[in-house]
């Protein structure tokens, strides 16, 4: 028989990031520190309005682009955080989670052998939905010296004239890097010049721990050239209710939502009343959350300083990225004997690209009492190491 499935999903590696949870669901008194997920409930006044939209019977099809209540929300949200002006008619589309709206703007947008390019370490899915969709990744390796955040610099190298998007995943999984008002600004002026466009994962744009995030597509001359995905999991602690938005130029939005039409019919209707609840009652749950994962953030910097474990300091999201390069083992390696000899399960760097080698995810979306446990046997870890 010929061959069932196509080259490139055969090419196509599995998430890096599973690997480990399968084994910890098995193992008894194992603490995972790897899951990207909110340890937080969802909030019962979002939840109940779940519940209500179904006691009401509101189980039906909602329009392609999702209910018209939820686009003019999440219009008046982006403006009252970040300044920013959509159409809710035309330039919003209600997605299933964000990861949809990645996907569905590659296949839009890209013709076979256009370059994206894709700032790494970064989420998991941008190579694949790039390759899927008929592109070509090009890969910009990010440096622990500039805190993992993208310079004007290491931009220009990369660009050619088959560069089509620019990929800007920040605040950052997983390094909880951030890029700053001037950071964007350094990086805009050549985005334009060059005629890119760009992919502006912003999913995490409510936790961030320095200043206020900036999205890129406030800055002059960007807001015509940018998709911004974003939606619900993260902030709303919402991720088993698929929820997630695309914004961008109306003529671009148009043919991604065609794509959402034919594949995806809508976005779940249940799930899109409770996130008209979150976003317009939802802001003080967000700021409790963030306050706490800000706690265990700066928990963590605190015992890895007492540890001696190099770690630069994250200003977003809520992951960490520790370097172990001093203990000669692989990233591989070193999560795979910290899971057997201490059932401690974190992600290892590789598994969000090649430059992530040498570095660990850890995630703090966990309870400080687990946190500590965590610490602790990581901290007896590091120190046979040593010996």
């Amino acid at each position: 028989m010929r061959e069932p499935i196509a080259k490139k999903v055969l090419d196509m590696k599995p998430s890096g990031i599973r690997k480990f949870f399968d084994i910890v669901a098995e193992m008894k008194d194992a603490v995972s520190l790897g899951v990207g997920e909110p340890d937080f409930d969802t909030p019962w006044h979002i939840r109940d309005e779940g519940i209500y939209s179904l006691e009401k019977g509101r189980t039906f099809y909602t329009s392609n682009a999702g209910l018209k209540e939820l686009r003019i929300e999440i219009c008046r949200w982006l403006s009252r955080h970040y300044e920013l002006k959509y159409e809710p008619d035309t330039e919003v589309l209600v997605t299933v989670g964000g990861s949809e709206g990645i996907d569905l703007a590659m296949r839009a947008m890209l013709e076979p052998g256009d370059e994206v390019i894709i700032p790494e370490p970064c989420y998991v899915s941008y190579v694949p939905c790039t390759v899927m969709a008929g592109g070509k990744p090009v890969i910009v390796n990010l440096k622990e010296e500039n805190e993992f955040r993208l310079t004007p610099e290491e931009l220009k190298a990369a660009i050619t004239p088959k560069t089509k998007i620019l990929v800007l995943p920040f605040p950052n999984n997983p390094t909880g890097a951030i890029m700053e008002k001037e950071d964007l600004e350094a990086i805009r002026k050549i985005i334009i010049e060059n005629d890119i466009y760009v992919l502006s994962d912003e999913i995490y744009s409510a936790l961030t721990y320095k200043e206020k995030h900036v999205s890129i597509a406030s800055l002059p001359g960007m807001k015509e050239r940018t998709i911004l995905i974003n939606g619900f999991s993260k902030a709303f602690a919402m991720t088993g209710w698929r929820l997630g938005y695309a914004c961008g130029p109306a003529n671009i939005i148009k043919h991604i939502t065609k794509l959402h039409q034919y594949c995806i019919m809508c976005a779940p209707t249940t799930s899109q009343y409770a996130a008209v609840e979150a976003l317009k009652h939802g802001d003080d749950d967000v700021v409790e959350m963030r306050d706490a994962y800000d706690q265990r953030r700066r928990f963590l910097m605190h015992r890895f300083k007492e540890m001696g474990l190099k770690c630069f300091e994250p200003y977003g999201a809520f992951y960490v990225f520790p370097s172990i390069r001093e203990f000669g083992l692989s990233s591989e390696d070193f999560a795979t004997e910290l899971l057997k000899s201490k059932k401690i399960a974190v992600v290892p760097g590789t598994a969000f690209g090649d430059c992530g080698e040498g570095f660990l995810r850890i995630s703090y979306a966990y309870s400080i009492d687990n946190l500590k446990v965590a610490l602790d046997r990581i901290e007896e870890f590091v120190a046979e190491l040593r010996k």
